[in-house]
């Protein structure tokens, strides 16, 4: 199934929007949502008015209005991720969903990950809505660098999901980014350990007051590619060494801090 549009569920923060403002750079047709449509307006406005010289297909319109894409993407802060799934829950039904939001805490100048109830934001997210298909990635890129579209993002995207199907949606999607490579990283169990990372990325930021983004070497890319069947990466062989990369950038969630990475509270990574 190609897909062609993506919703994205409280878009209006540093990750939601960068990733809302990638993925319509390389041709998808996108909705930004939100609990209010007009603060979704005003965060396509933004992205569009960035990019004058860019055809960006982006739409605005409540979370209700994003959940009606054929893929749809929580950017909410980490603790409304599973609510809101649940305010949306009869349009999810035999969607591949993903969830992007770290559980994250900032504590003096550390951060620190929280472990909710059910081991991650991603399970929390599934169980809210058990018929659709959760996927956990956008986790560790850097949401400025995401909202850069000048510049590639050099990242490895890890994968976790009890559906195949999903998984190899979400690589499908990835693969379509300059720089990015979707890694299959197993059931959603290992969001728990994926999303707690995150405190380590955002660390580093702050330490070296850079902007880092991850990237595992010893995996050739035809062990990546993206396929027809199982799923669409494979890890195998022996562990494979994991290299912190500076880039110039910072990451996402919708009304969320942006410290640096993906969907949560990250190093340049996104905090949702």
């Amino acid at each position: 199934m190609q897909i062609a549009e993506i919703g994205l569920l409280g878009a209006t923060g540093p990750a939601g929007s960068a990733l809302a403002a990638r993925l319509a750079d390389v041709g998808y047709e996108v909705i930004v949502g939100s609990r209010s449509k007009y603060r979704a307006m005003e965060a396509r406005d933004v992205i569009v008015d960035a990019w004058p010289d860019r055809d960006l297909r982006i739409e605005a319109a409540d979370n209700h209005g994003a959940a009606s894409a054929e893929v749809v993407v929580i950017a909410t802060p980490w603790n409304a991720a599973a609510e809101t799934a649940a305010s949306v829950a009869d349009q999810l039904h035999g969607k591949v969903v993903i969830c992007m939001s770290n559980a994250l805490s900032k504590v003096g100048r550390e951060f620190q990950p929280l472990v909710p109830p059910r081991g991650s934001v991603s399970a929390s997210v599934q169980a809210e809505i058990r018929d659709a298909y959760i996927a956990a990635a956008f986790h560790h890129v850097p949401a400025k660098a995401l909202a850069d579209l000048e510049r590639d993002v050099e990242s490895d995207i890890l994968i976790c999901s009890d559906h195949p199907h999903a998984t190899e949606t979400v690589a499908a999607i990835v693969s379509r980014v300059p720089g990015l490579r979707p890694l299959d990283a197993g059931e959603l169990s290992n969001a728990t350990a994926i999303e707690a990372f995150t405190a380590v990325l955002l660390q580093l930021n702050v330490r070296y007051r850079t902007r880092v983004a991850v990237r595992f070497t010893g995996i050739p890319d035809h062990a990546v590619a993206v396929s027809g069947g199982g799923h669409a990466s494979g890890v195998a062989g022996s562990a494979a060494p994991v290299t912190a990369a500076p880039v110039d950038g910072t990451r996402h969630g919708d009304d969320d801090v942006d410290d640096g990475v993906g969907g949560g509270v990250g190093p340049d990574v996104a905090v949702t």
